[in-house]
Formats: structure tokens, sequence, C-alpha cells
């Protein structure tokens, strides 16, 4: 997966990110410098990128399994002579 970038957030991944930066910032007392603004950021895009990861994983296990379950409406069932683990 591709790192995201704020651009590619969504609204409210945007503010909840302008909310952290905000709360460091009050918490030095003084603005941040770059390097602790990146920081900040970065570790923030590191969670929703591992939140989102996860979802996708999800996803792409209920595929699989989905896949395997043949369709109760078809006339022939393909997969009666395939093995699932496919030809060796």
């Amino acid at each position: 997966m591709k790192r995201l970038t704020q651009q590619d957030m969504t609204e409210s991944e945007q503010r909840e990110l302008k909310t952290l930066l905000d709360k460091a910032r009050k918490a030095q007392g003084r603005e941040l410098t770059n390097s602790e603004n990146n920081r900040i950021k970065d570790d923030y895009i590191d969670t929703l990128m591992a939140e989102k990861e996860k979802v996708a994983a999800k996803a792409r296990a209920e595929k699989r399994r989905n896949k395997a379950v043949p369709s109760t409406s078809a006339t022939y069932d393909w997969t009666a002579r395939t093995h699932p683990r496919g030809r060796r």
C-alpha cells in the first residue's frame, strides 16, 4: 500500500491531524518546529495506514472465502471439477 498524503485523507482525518498538531503545540507552549510537525504527521499517517491495511486484509480474506463458496443460483457447478488448492 502506498504512503498516504494529506490530500488522500478524508476531511475528518485531516481535522483529526490538525487537532493533534494543535494539542502538541499547546502542550509545548510554543510553535512546533518542522521536525516536530513532521514527526506528529508521520505517526498519525502510520496509524491510519495500519488501520486501513487491517480493513483491506479483512476484505481480501472475505473475498477469498466468498470465492470458494459456490453460487446457489448457478445452473452448473464449475467448482465441482477444480481442486480448492489448485492444480499442482
